[in-house]
């Protein structure tokens, strides 16, 4: 009995004290969150931005057009009457907002690939011209904007590639191509060049009404008649003509007519080949490997609407690089007339500009270099060239004297002169280093085969000697640069020993004032960029 009582008093004491502790705890919890409460509304109203409220009437007790830390109720926690005005605006007005789409960026994504398979994406907006796409990779990869970039659109699974118009939405392009389609960034000096020397890319006997007049024509003439939106000349010659669905060649006459690609294959039979308004030209880059072509110079008629299909295809082969030029510059002025003037002529415009307004930027031609003798107390111009090639000569022995004179007082340079020679040409963009003659000729076809266009490479036949490729007259030809040595020095020479120059970049300099041994003076170095 005793210890039954003993058990219900501990039962009770345990009860009592748990519910002590209970209320204990109930006090302490109210008073803390009471404490975090204030502390939070405290900070509420200190931290709240002078904004305009755009529900004074609701919120503010003083109706005042902007919200402070004054304008919030007094003595009313953050989680009371305040929240609750706000929660009723915000689900009274909610099926405002959804009545409305949400915006949509107009703004797409272009992935570009550079020369050694390294591509960048870029965003643009769907208005983005071709011409705009590529001053903002110049303006991004820091190039020479010479107005000579170009954006191409490449398909290698077909190998076809031809290069965008300047007028071209990309946007557009893209949604068109097929899935193995990309876009390369590139040079292509012969974009424009039929407008400043039409007879090379037109020659008269391929002209109909050249043939008419007794070949008596004017460039500017020919330029005329060809963008006149009254008239079509006749483009006119004969191609090899691949048959749709089989492998074999045929050699057939094609002429325009009515901005219509037509095929002759009788004197009676006429037969339309290609509409220019739903097609586009593209050059074959593989024509004798894939599509088995009598010659290297193909190029085919493709539908807009074609997917890769290889029956959509006409697949045309000329004799030679002219021809094919022809073809492709008449179906691009057929198609575009007077728009191909305007891109031409556009940033020629632009630069006239801007001529007004900053100086003018020293760029690397033959209309702004010239030597120049500074020996006198007044510069003057070297117009003889026997005495521009002398100058020349004095100032490399002069610059190679100070050289040699400063590695010999020990200077900070870590090369000696001769090894300084060897390796200053290395990060110039005409030279492209150990590749192949093949490679060459691929890099110079793709950047357009106008007169003038270069590189220098490293000999494969001889390592110490390097290599000028030169294009003239839509031919490329190869001159070897030996090196040589006088009187203990060394010196590099592209006729044998007459002309000597210390270093490849002066070499490269000189034949950019003077023709020389060359068939034409340096104009346009073949450039690769990476991105």
């Amino acid at each position: 009995t005793e210890t039954g009582m003993r058990l219900n008093t501990v039962q009770q004491n345990l009860i009592n004290s748990s519910r002590l502790s209970c209320t204990y705890f109930t006090a302490v919890s109210s008073s803390v969150l009471k404490r975090l409460q204030e502390q939070e509304q405290q900070l509420r109203t200190s931290s709240l931005p002078a904004i305009p409220n755009p529900f004074p009437e609701l919120c503010s007790p003083a109706s005042s057009p902007v919200l402070s830390p004054g304008s919030l109720p007094p003595g009313e926690p953050s989680s009371g009457k305040y929240v609750s005005k706000i929660q009723v605006v915000f689900f009274f007005f909610s099926p405002l907002f959804h009545q409305f789409p949400p915006l949509k960026k107009n703004k797409q994504i272009v992935k570009i690939f550079s020369e050694d398979g390294m591509g960048k994406v870029v965003e643009i907006p769907a208005n983005m011209t071709a011409r705009d796409l590529c001053q903002l990779l110049v303006y991004k990869s820091h190039c020479v904007d010479d107005n000579s970039w170009a954006l191409v659109e490449h398909h290698p699974l077909l190998g076809l590639e031809r290069c965008l118009e300047d007028h071209e939405l990309v946007v557009q392009v893209q949604a068109s191509m097929n899935s193995d389609g990309r876009f390369l960034f590139r040079k292509n000096y012969a974009k424009y060049e039929f407008f400043r020397n039409p007879l090379t890319f037109f020659p008269e006997h391929m002209v109909a009404w050249c043939q008419e007049t007794n070949h008596a024509i004017l460039p500017s003439q020919l330029l005329q008649n060809f963008l006149a939106t009254n008239s079509c000349p006749e483009i006119q010659g004969h191609l090899y003509m691949k048959d749709v669905g089989r492998k074999s060649w045929k050699k057939v006459y094609i002429c325009t007519r009515l901005c219509l690609f037509v095929c002759l294959r009788e004197p009676r039979h006429l037969q339309l080949l290609a509409d220019l308004e739903d097609s586009n030209i593209f050059t074959v880059i593989t024509g004798k490997k894939q599509h088995g072509a009598p010659t290297d110079y193909g190029f085919c008629i493709k539908p807009n609407k074609s997917r890769g299909d290889m029956k959509e295809l006409r697949m045309l082969c000329a004799e030679d690089e002219q021809s094919r030029s022809c073809w492709m510059t008449a179906f691009r002025i057929f198609k575009y007339g007077i728009v191909l003037y305007q891109n031409y002529k556009i940033p020629q415009q632009r630069k006239t500009l801007l001529s007004h307004f900053s100086a003018p930027v020293r760029s690397v031609s033959e209309n702004s270099l010239v030597a120049m003798d500074f020996s006198g107390r007044i510069g003057r111009v070297i117009d003889n060239p026997v005495e521009a090639q002398s100058a020349a000569m004095e100032e490399g022995h002069a610059w190679r004297k100070r050289t040699q004179r400063m590695n010999i007082l020990g200077s900070h340079s870590p090369l000696h002169h001769s090894s300084l020679s060897s390796v200053i040409h290395i990060a110039q963009l005409w030279f492209h280093g150990r590749i192949t003659r093949e490679e060459s000729h691929r890099i110079i076809h793709q950047q357009g085969q106008v007169d003038g266009l270069f590189l220098l490479r490293v000999s494969q036949s001889n390592p110490k000697a390097f290599v000028l490729t030169l294009c003239h007259h839509q031919k490329i030809k190869h001159f070897q640069i030996l090196p040589c040595e006088e009187d203990g020095q060394g010196f590099f020479s592209l006729d044998d020993g007459a002309t000597k120059f210390t270093d490849l970049i002066q070499l490269v300099e000189f034949y950019q004032l003077n023709r020389g041994v060359l068939p034409c003076k340096l104009k346009h170095p073949c450039t690769v960029v990476a991105l």
